[in-house]
């Protein structure tokens, strides 16, 4: 049930436009896919979520793997009728959160060995076993267990994280192609930190087995974007051009719009999320914090041509004063505007592309974007 089919190919660069096919749906990209770690978007009910228009959501093996537990989501046929989400998942690893979350956590070549951030029981989550996770929570795209090593590191560490992610690749997919009922896809991930060899090689180890799509992993880890941009110029092109390409845990709105000209056709992140928890909110110029007192008596929408459930309602003033007050509808009114936004750019971005004016487009966004906040009027 899962292909990809590229609609269009920029005349800038790499940009592109495409559509994935899954059992649940179809997706159009270049796309972002918000970050629904437990089985929830943050502060937005699965209705929210639908209504700014999110295609396909990210869920969590770690996170899910130990709460609720495989138990449970058996006992609803997996993710989408436990939480009521009846379009598409795509689920990480859970590798990228042993090694940021987990205690205790030991590397060997049979997996890796943790420690609960919850409870502290010991796990041990091999490759074969993180697909038996996400074919349990019912993923339609899934991901390899690799290992993700931050940044800056010794090569001789990268290299080795490396070649341990190729040979849990093999054991992924090997697992994956036992399930006789399939009908998801397994993308296949790239390491090799910021070493131009290394993802080449990396590359063509995991190319050498006939993954529905590819990713490229080790980004975001520390690096400046500079240098986050020119390892996805050299690696995202030699990936095979007839399948998706997926940038891990990628970014601003600039990081999207820049490297869908490098050839990215995926994306997700938890910054739109998680800053407006925080009370950073996403505009064509420049993000605004709303906890400043200037918003204190501004009776102005976030950004008057957003066209969301929050602007259409709500003045600054008022968000400004649910946020300082801890409402909890701040933390709601705020996250529908940011995905809106992202989710509203990416739709942008590919109108741009398929009318073969991306590169105008890049321009007017960067050039619009460093106007400022003060530039956001009727």
């Amino acid at each position: 049930m899962f292909s990809f089919e590229v609609l269009k190919n920029g005349g800038d660069k790499f940009e592109r436009t495409g559509i994935i096919t899954t059992s649940r749906g179809k997706i159009e990209t270049p796309i972002f896919m918000p970050v629904g770690t437990l089985g929830s978007v943050k502060a937005l009910s699965v209705e929210d979520v639908k209504q700014v228009n999110a295609q396909i959501i990210l869920g969590n093996t770690y996170h899910l793997y130990l709460r609720p537990g495989m138990e449970i989501l058996d006992l609803f046929d997996g993710l989408h009728k436990f939480m009521n989400w009846d379009r598409p998942i795509l689920t990480d690893s859970g590798g990228f959160q042993v090694f940021s979350l987990a205690m205790l956590s030991k590397i060997t070549e049979e997996g890796y060995s943790f420690q609960s951030h919850i409870d502290g029981s010991r796990h041990l989550m091999t490759p074969e076993k993180s697909i038996e996770i996400q074919l349990c929570i019912g993923s339609d795209i899934m991901m390899c267990l690799d290992q993700c090593v931050g940044y800056p590191a010794e090569k001789k560490q990268i290299e080795s994280a490396m070649h341990l992610t190729k040979r849990w690749a093999k054991r992924c997919f090997d697992r994956w192609k036992q399930d006789e009922k399939r009908n998801n896809a397994l993308f296949g991930i790239v390491q090799g930190g910021m070493f131009e060899d290394l993802r080449k090689i990396s590359a063509e180890q995991i190319c050498e087995n006939d993954f529905s799509g590819f990713a490229v992993g080790g980004l975001s880890v520390g690096e400046p974007p500079e240098l986050m941009y020119e390892v996805a110029e050299y690696n995202l092109p030699m990936l095979p051009s007839n399948k998706p390409k997926y940038v891990m845990g990628v970014g601003t709105p600039e990081d999207l719009v820049t490297l869908v000209g490098l050839g990215a056709d995926m994306f997700d992140c938890v910054m739109p999320t998680r800053n407006a928890r925080n009370g950073k909110l996403f505009t064509r110029c420049g993000d605004m914090n709303i906890a400043n007192s200037r918003y204190s008596n501004d009776t102005l929408p976030i950004d008057p041509k957003c066209s969301c459930e929050t602007c259409k309602n709500y003045s600054r003033a008022y968000l400004r004063h649910l946020y300082k007050s801890r409402e909890l509808l701040a933390y709601r009114l705020n996250t529908i505007h940011n995905l809106h936004y992202y989710l509203d750019l990416m739709k942008n971005i590919r109108n741009a592309v398929s009318n073969s004016e991306y590169k105008n487009f890049k321009k007017n966004f960067f050039e619009e974007r460093n106007k400022g906040i003060d530039a956001l009027t009727d």
